[in-house]
């Protein structure tokens, strides 16, 4: 059976300098590379995740109102979730859910990107 790892999660966004400085700014993303030309990318990690952001244009469908069926969002680990939290109340981001206890050992809040993308962070500790 072939074996799968995952390789990236690629957005695509109508204002592609402005998505990619939230993640920078907000979240700690590193820029790695730009691709110009006909499809205008930008290459990001975050978290040792690689993260395309590619400029959309008027053939690009609105994104759906959550929840919705497909992917939901995605989940960002985080050592400190309180600090991580007040860091980012402090630079403007939405909380759509506050920091909660999900389950034994594990916090969960939820924020707003960029075109409303849903973005989990979890905290785990030994329960």
């Amino acid at each position: 059976m072939a074996r799968y790892g995952f390789d990236h999660i690629h957005l695509r966004s109508p204002d592609l300098e402005a998505t990619a400085t939230w993640f920078r700014d907000k979240l700690g993303a590193e820029e790695v590379r730009r691709v110009t030309g006909e499809a205008p990318r930008i290459d990001m990690t975050l978290g040792g995740l690689d993260l395309f952001i590619s400029q959309s244009d008027n053939r690009v469908a609105a994104p759906p109102v959550s929840p919705y069926n497909g992917i939901d969002h995605f989940g960002l680990a985080v050592q400190g979730l309180d600090e991580a939290v007040a860091d980012l109340k402090a630079k403007g981001v939405a909380f759509t859910m506050e920091p909660k206890q999900a389950r034994p050992g594990v916090r969960i809040c939820f924020i707003k990107g960029p075109q409303d993308i849903t973005i989990e962070l979890l905290e785990r500790t030994p329960a």
